[in-house]
């Protein structure tokens, strides 16, 4: 038994020996190995992890991985040719390993004064110099090139959210200047009411028993009701029509009622777009059932009028803005050519 013990003990050194002279590199993860270079065009289908390519071997699926080198070609639209370099997974998927292609360069100059800020969804009419997005106030078309700053991007693949910075061309076209990915909405998580109250926050929507000073809001622990202060930030969701999503920061009052200290709507955040303020103008009307924290709609004697909630300044004293209330909002014009709402009074 001793001497079988012994012998255990040689084999245990005799390996930790030979790992020890290993050269540093073998006991590491080898880098991926390429097998081929293939250029071919990117189908429908495509996504961020997973590309589908048409090249004269015939149709190839490869997987994009965090590894996988795209600082040549973040653009993975249907139709673009592109050059991949790649290895066999262990998944028995072929892998990328860099994605390239060749660069597309413009004489066109952009008036960089007027620069402008869109969100929208990747349409799938997009091409590989236009990029259509599909945002809150209709489709967009944006010419591109290889001049494009997609540093804040990962990938541009078709149905995804992005920000896109863009001016006006030479060419009188709206042409992209960079490109991130975007959640669509500023979040709400670094968001804390100025209340020591405030201990509690839910998310709901709206209902349509929602005045000026309660709000009611559908949880999925049913309808709340909650007071609206005079001290209650409103500043982030202060439109409150039927269904729009809201998260609300309360307290428990001493009289038995939820107080609401801050309010938080699904709202983009500001552009970069430049306001005329020598020029503003004053309208007054019902605020409508299809406003959001980004568009107020507003049935005015002269029809119907919308204005962008992006550049809204504080201490406005409509705090809260339901369906059908009478306001008065000062507007002006900005960079985008759209009106842009600064003041909101509110006429009850």
């Amino acid at each position: 038994m001793k001497k079988h013990r012994i012998v255990q003990w040689c084999l245990a050194l005799c390996l930790a020996f030979g790992l020890l002279i290993l050269p540093a590199g073998k006991m590491e993860v080898q880098a991926a190995e390429v097998i081929a270079t293939v250029r071919g065009t990117i189908l429908s289908g495509t996504t961020s992890q997973l590309m589908y390519l048409d090249t004269s071997s015939g149709k190839m699926e490869v997987k994009i991985d965090s590894g996988t080198d795209t600082s040549s070609c973040k653009v993975l639209l249907p139709g673009k040719v592109i050059s991949v370099s790649l290895s066999h997974g262990s998944d028995g998927y072929l892998h990328a390993v860099k994605i390239t292609a060749e660069a597309q360069d413009s004489a066109v100059t952009l008036d960089m004064s007027g620069v402008s800020t869109v969100t929208g969804t990747l349409n799938e009419k997009t091409k590989n110099d236009v990029l259509c997005l599909d945002t809150q106030y209709g489709l967009m078309e944006l010419k591109y090139d290889s001049s494009l700053d997609m540093s804040g991007c990962s990938i541009l693949v078709l149905g995804q959210n992005y920000t896109v910075k863009c001016a006006r061309g030479s060419d009188a076209y709206m042409h992209a200047i960079s490109i991130s990915d975007s959640s669509s909405y500023a979040g709400t998580s670094s968001y804390i009411p100025n209340n020591s109250n405030s201990s509690n926050s839910v998310t709901g929507k709206v209902t349509s028993d929602t005045t000026p000073e309660i709000l009611f809001l559908s949880t999925t622990d049913g309808v709340m009701q909650f007071k609206i202060d005079s001290n209650a930030d409103t500043s982030r969701g202060m439109v409150h029509t039927k269904d729009n999503k809201l998260t609300v920061y309360f307290y428990h009052g001493s009289d038995g009622y939820l107080h609401a200290t801050g309010i938080v709507g699904e709202k983009e955040s500001s552009s970069d777009v430049t306001i005329d303020t020598s020029s503003t103008s004053t309208v007054s009307g019902q605020v409508m059932k299809k406003s959001t924290e980004n568009i107020l709609c507003l049935d005015t004697r002269y029809g119907e009028m919308e204005l962008k909630m992006d550049k809204v300044e504080a201490g406005n004293d409509g705090k809260a803005l339901v369906k059908d209330m009478w306001v008065t909002v000062t507007c002006a014009r900005g960079s985008d050519a759209y009106m842009h709402a600064l003041k909101i009074t509110s006429l009850r």
